[in-house]
């Protein structure tokens, strides 16, 4: 909605491309075969891919650069050596007891610790069981929970670039199992996650990946050549090297505001509807009960138009688009908007506003539009902006929409923003009135005008914040507003100017939450920033 907002020089608009992963639904064969000569069940093939088709259908990206290239026949690589954490998931949430096999060549490797590795029971972006070829000369079995890592067993393996390792992982009850090139490396029990997908994982490093299967079989993998594991080794007592302990959380956990004084589900427990055409989209949208609405590709409509409250909008894949107008959220809660390109808005891409509360918006891209890309006001309260990217587009996140109406804004707008990429965008990222504290922290901001900005007696913690190219990365008070109160820790700047900090208290934070490396930012949010990304 057009508001008179405080004077701001307006910057050139840089173009963006919105990067995403296509994903597509997996068929999987449940049918078991049986070895009629000898009366003995045969494995179960529960999905397969080797790639040659072209295509990756079936897979479901997070992080990294991924594409079906050519090694002989069709191989899958992942070719980003600065990705922290690059996966592509396939099969079935509900998998339990199955073997999963698959070739891989590490092809290079950018610091120490790095791996390349096949994962199993994946319960999300972070967790899973894994058998990793890491470049300090092991194959271990690893059960990874976000940044804890726990070495089951492992060897010493030569572990070398160019070179094709054949892995084998079983996961049966709480027992796992892993094999290279035929031979056990390592077996034990660990009971952390007991159902969960497939996964193919590289961190700081490039590999490709072939042949893939998965049965319900918990037989060794056939010897194929290659480096044989060191036969005298035997596992560590304690974890070998591993990747930075702060890896990228779930892209799927809300964390942050919206968890704060109940809860933020949206439209889980509802019913949902997959729209088909814009008119029915808005009706949905605004519609009473508790609803999943989902939708793919472009829709076309205008002005600002509302949702109403237990409602989760969803876009499927990385294709979901609205194009001319925006969302407006008034005295609604529990609302849910995720995965959905905004651009070329003609007011603002999403209006929160009138006391609306306990509110998350994540994993959108919003470009080129009139007004603010997220607008935040009028005494709404516990919410959370998550892992959107912001491009080709000047003002970004208003948090309070003027300087004389604290006697509605003061004690609310509290508002945490986590994981967003400022890709090129002007100001507001986000500029503050009132809210205290609104929490600000592992954001990547680069080429802005300025990043955060802290007015009218508001209190923002900033932190583990990367800005690079950035003017005036925190600003304490802007243009004619008064001030508001800044503390800035643990940020890493890069060719930006002085940070300000100061301008009286921070309240303390009230949640849990993880805080990543600054350094790490960078790789860490232009891998898993904006749509087709969770």
């Amino acid at each position: 909605m057009r508001h008179a907002h405080s004077p701001g020089a307006h910057r050139a608009r840089r173009a963006g491309l919105v990067t995403a992963a296509a994903t597509a639904a997996l068929a999987v064969v449940m049918t078991a075969l049986l070895n009629l000569t000898g009366g003995v069940a045969m494995a179960a093939t529960l999905f397969s891919d080797n790639f040659n088709s072209g295509s990756a259908t079936g897979w479901s990206k997070s992080g990294g650069d991924w594409s079906v290239v050519t090694d002989g026949t069709g191989t899958f690589q992942q070719g980003k050596v600065d990705s922290e954490l690059a996966r592509q998931f396939a099969g079935s949430t509900s998998w339990t007891n199955y073997t999963v096999t698959a070739r891989v060549k590490p092809t290079g490797f950018s610091g120490s610790g790095r791996y390349a590795a096949l994962g199993a029971r994946s319960t999300g972006s972070s967790t899973r069981y894994q058998l990793a070829l890491l470049n300090s000369g092991r194959a271990e079995l690893q059960a990874v929970n976000g940044s804890s890592v726990t070495v089951i067993g492992g060897v010493n393996l030569t572990v070398s670039t160019g070179t094709w390792y054949t892995l084998q992982l079983t996961a049966s009850g709480s027992t796992l199992t892993g094999w290279v090139n035929g031979t056990q490396v390592a077996s034990g029990s660990n009971s952390q996650f007991g159902a969960g997908r497939i996964v193919l994982v590289t961190s700081y490093a490039t590999a490709r990946f072939d042949d893939v299967v998965v049965s319900d079989s918990a037989g060794p993998a056939p010897t194929t050549g290659g480096p044989q594991p060191s036969a005298s080794a035997s596992p560590p007592t304690s974890p070998s090297p591993q990747p930075p302990s702060s890896p990228q959380p779930p892209a799927g956990g809300l964390v942050g505001w919206a968890t704060v004084n109940g809860s933020t589900s949206g439209g889980a427990g509802g019913s949902t509807v997959n729209v088909t055409s814009a008119s029915q989209f808005l009706s949905e949208i605004n519609s009473s009960g508790t609803k999943t609405i989902t939708f793919s590709g472009t829709f076309s409509i205008s002005g600002m138009n509302r949702v109403a409250s237990n409602k989760t909008i969803l876009g499927v894949g990385s294709s979901a688009t609205l194009v001319g107008g925006g969302l407006t959220l008034s005295n609604v809660s529990n609302v849910i908007i995720r995965n959905i390109n905004f651009r070329d808005w003609d007011d603002d891409a999403i209006n929160v506003e009138t006391s609306s509360h306990h509110v998350w918006i994540d994993h959108n891209s919003l470009s080129n539009g009139y007004d603010g890309a997220i607008d935040i006001k009028r005494g709404s309260d516990y919410i959370t902006v998550s892992w959107n990217r912001i491009f080709n587009h000047d003002k970004s996140m208003l948090l309070g929409h003027s300087d004389d109406n604290g006697s509605q804004d003061i004690g609310h707008l509290r508002v945490t923003y986590h994981h967003n990429w400022f890709d090129g965008s002007g100001t507001r990222h986000p500029r503050v009135r009132f809210g205290n504290p609104v929490h600000v922290y592992n954001n990547y901001y680069n080429g802005n005008e300025y990043g955060v900005a802290s007015t009218c007696g508001a209190g923002v913690l900033v932190e583990g914040n990367y800005f690079e190219n950035v003017d005036e990365p925190t600003a304490v008070g802007y243009a004619d507003s008064p001030v508001g109160a800044i503390v800035q820790r643990n940020n890493y700047f890069v060719g930006s100017g002085s940070p300000a900090s100061g301008g009286g208290s921070v309240n303390s934070i009230p949640y849990s939450y993880t805080l990543q490396t600054a350094s790490s930012i960078k790789s860490i949010v232009t891998s898993g920033a904006g749509t087709g990304r969770i």
